[in-house]
């Protein structure tokens, strides 16, 4: 399978947003259907546990993690040891480089089984992360909205709804100055994976 077509300005075009700091390619996955069919049945989803103010919740989503041995990462008091790349990661993985993450080296898988399925405000900036390297961002299945504010804010700035097989890539200021979200969306019925592909600095750091 290929990921990234060769045959049209895929790599050349992309929409930018908020200054260049997000860059979205709606149409960047071929075979979208095949991959999500097979990342569904390959990856051994699991709903973890979280600390959210001293409370221990269940994260209202499945995820995995996957990555090299020493990819180790901790966030909301979780503290996640990687599992194995799939044969299928590692494909997807081969294909990063044209969106600017030459070193990649761990990926969270996130599987949304309805629109009761959500991600919460957040800004991807542990103390593990690498602060040179993008985070490149894969959608397959239901479209879903990428909500943006302004660390700081309550208000939501914008929203970005992303297209199965779509790729978003997000530059490493993006998580100094802003948040991100995936709302709950009473009217979503399918499921939606994401992959977020990164590079991690090889230690764990308590939040």
């Amino acid at each position: 399978m290929q990921v990234c077509s060769t045959t049209t300005d895929v790599f050349t075009t992309p929409v930018t947003l908020l200054d260049g700091l997000l860059e979205y390619y709606p149409a960047a996955i071929e075979q979208a259907d095949l991959w999500q069919h097979q990342l569904r049945e390959t990856v051994p989803w699991q709903q973890d546990t979280i600390t959210i103010y001293g409370r221990q919740q269940r994260i209202p989503r499945l995820q995995s993690w996957h990555g090299d041995d020493d990819a180790l990462y901790q966030y909301s008091g979780t503290y996640l040891i990687p599992k194995p790349w799939t044969t299928e990661l590692l494909a997807l993985k081969a294909m990063l480089p044209p969106f600017g993450l030459s070193r990649c080296n761990s990926v969270l898988c996130n599987l949304y089984r309805s629109g009761q399925d959500s991600m919460g405000w957040h800004s991807d900036d542990e103390p593990e992360l690498d602060t040179q390297s993008p985070i490149v961002s894969i959608s397959l299945g239901c479209e879903r909205d990428f909500a943006v504010r302004r660390r700081g804010e309550t208000r939501m700035h914008s929203k970005l709804r992303l297209q199965h097989g779509s790729v978003l890539v997000m530059q490493p200021a993006f998580q100094q100055y802003w948040q991100h979200s995936l709302p709950k969306r009473a009217t979503v019925h399918g499921e939606r994976i994401n992959l977020t592909f990164r590079a991690v600095c090889n230690r764990v750091v308590s939040a």
